[in-house]
């Protein structure tokens, strides 16, 4: 599909707007690194709720230390495993995971999933938008003792708002080179946290505590794994400017090394936390305790990081909202599109920390959901993968004639799989306010909803009949590419 002279330019150099959209990147502008990917997925993994969720496994799931070591890499392991797994599309096809999902949904058919994958992205903004104002709330409080009300949560919201905003308009390259320089940053003061918090914790009341069940270790692993999960659709907007020749094994082992490095110790920091800090967990202000159990010459510092950090999730969030919006066909710009993400974040951001009553109890219902939501598109977009090698640069973006129109747009074995899998996979989820009539099975108990939504839907689509293409893929230039195995 045709495109004009500065869409065609992209961004070539760091720190340049990227100026592409969804049309799939040229082989000549294919310059990218794997090992670009580690600092990514470490940024994407900055956030100080990890504490909070690592103080979780202890409060509300009972574990004791030795579990939540297992939980905490395991979860990594699984989750950014399937990133990484599914990022190997974005060297495929060169075009972003939503743009890539039309050959697997048909045209209009992939307007489903990308509607409710959008939808969650609001959610998933909004969590990290009041976060990183709370980190900002808890940070006056410290340094100048100005204490929270109406008025400043509705600036340091739209302070953080607009800054994330403005980074992810940028592109991809701003984007790698925030996430280098907060990497150094964050992990040079984790590290100085975790030296203050081995030589401050009673350990004998860390390791005396009695191990929990089986059933809450395995939910452990799917609530810290939601959070990877979400970031599956994602996986190839980060990986379309790769050659062809980059390594799979590498693109895999960079997204886990990235987002472990990350998700290991501050889980475990967190559980450690909460035997000084037991109502961490239930608190409305998920970072208040930062302040409450280090000297302020490490929390104000610290937290100045993580709320740089926090910034860079949500871009990279908006940045790839930006994409799926897009293929809504939604007729603007992605960062035009990025913005309606913002103030959505926004208005949802202010409710949660004006009205809802609980942030943790709201994050943790919000995971559940999301997991599943996300599955069902995981399920039938991984089974795809395993047969196709190679993606129409364009018919990706002929919306109306290409081969991947199927029948009316759809591509009703994939449509179908990704339906039942996800309504399926709401019956064995429970939450705060939403239990499934299969909540109480083992399924379910276990909180291994998502996973279940993951193999019904891969099965499902797997045995289905295959959809023969309805109209002949449009003559390509060049474009249309076949990627060996």
């Amino acid at each position: 599909m045709p495109h004009d002279a500065s869409e065609a330019a992209g961004a070539t150099h760091d720190g340049a707007m990227e100026t592409r959209g969804l049309e799939p990147v040229p082989d000549a502008e294919r310059t990218g690194r794997v090992r670009e990917l580690l600092p990514t997925w470490v940024a994407a993994n900055i956030s100080v709720l990890l504490l909070t969720m690592g103080a979780g496994l202890i409060v509300f799931n009972g574990l004791n230390f030795w579990q939540v070591l297992a939980v905490a890499v395991a979860a990594p392991v699984l989750s950014y495993g399937i990133v990484g797994l599914i990022s190997i599309a974005g060297k495929r096809g060169g075009a972003p995971g939503m743009a890539l999902s039309r050959a697997v949904f048909g045209q209009r058919g992939n307007l489903f999933p990308g509607a409710l994958i959008w939808v969650a992205r609001w959610g998933w903004e909004t969590i990290n938008a009041v976060t990183g104002a709370y980190a900002v709330l808890t940070v006056l409080d410290l340094l100048f003792g100005v204490k929270s009300n109406t008025l400043l949560i509705v600036v340091t919201l739209l302070l953080f708002v607009t800054c994330t905003f403005l980074v992810s308009g940028l592109g991809i390259h701003a984007l790698r080179v925030c996430s280098k320089w907060s990497t150094y940053l964050f992990g040079g003061f984790s590290v100085l946290v975790l030296v203050y918090l081995v030589a401050n914790t009673e350990w004998s009341a860390v390791f005396d505590k009695p191990a929990g069940s089986t059933a809450m270790m395995i939910a452990g692993i799917g609530t810290i794994a939601a959070g990877g999960i979400s970031w599956v659709p994602s996986g190839p907007d980060f990986t379309r400017y790769l050659p062809r020749t980059a390594s799979s094994k590498a693109m895999v082992g960079s997204t886990v090394g990235g987002a472990g490095i990350v998700v290991l110790p501050m889980v475990l920091m967190g559980a450690v936390m909460a035997v000084s800090t037991p109502d961490l967990a239930s608190a409305q202000d998920p970072v208040f305790f930062i302040g409450e159990l280090l000297p302020m010459w490490i929390s104000v510092p610290y937290l100045v990081i993580a709320l740089i950090g926090m910034l860079l999730i949500n871009s990279m969030s908006m940045y790839s909202a930006g994409f799926t919006a897009q293929t809504l066909g939604i007729k603007v710009s992605r960062a035009a599109a990025v913005s309606v993400n913002a103030v959505i974040s926004l208005v949802f951001g202010f409710l949660l920390m004006v009205v809802a009553t609980s942030f943790i109890g709201s994050f943790i219902s919000f995971l559940t959901l999301l997991a599943v939501a996300f599955s069902a598109w995981i399920g039938v977009f991984g089974v795809d993968m395993l047969r196709r090698r190679s993606y129409d640069a364009v018919a990706l973006m002929d919306t109306r004639t290409s081969a991947y129109w199927y029948r009316g747009g759809f591509a009703w074995q994939a449509m179908t799989a990704w339906a039942v899998a996800l309504l399926v996979g709401l019956l064995f989820t429970k939450v705060d306010w939403f239990a499934g009539p299969l909540a109480s099975s083992w399924i379910g108990e276990n909180g291994l909803g998502w996973a279940a939504t993951i193999v019904l839907a891969g099965v499902l689509y797997a045995v289905l009949p295959r959809t023969p293409a309805t109209a002949a893929p449009v003559e390509d230039t060049g474009a249309r590419e076949t990627v060996p195995v």
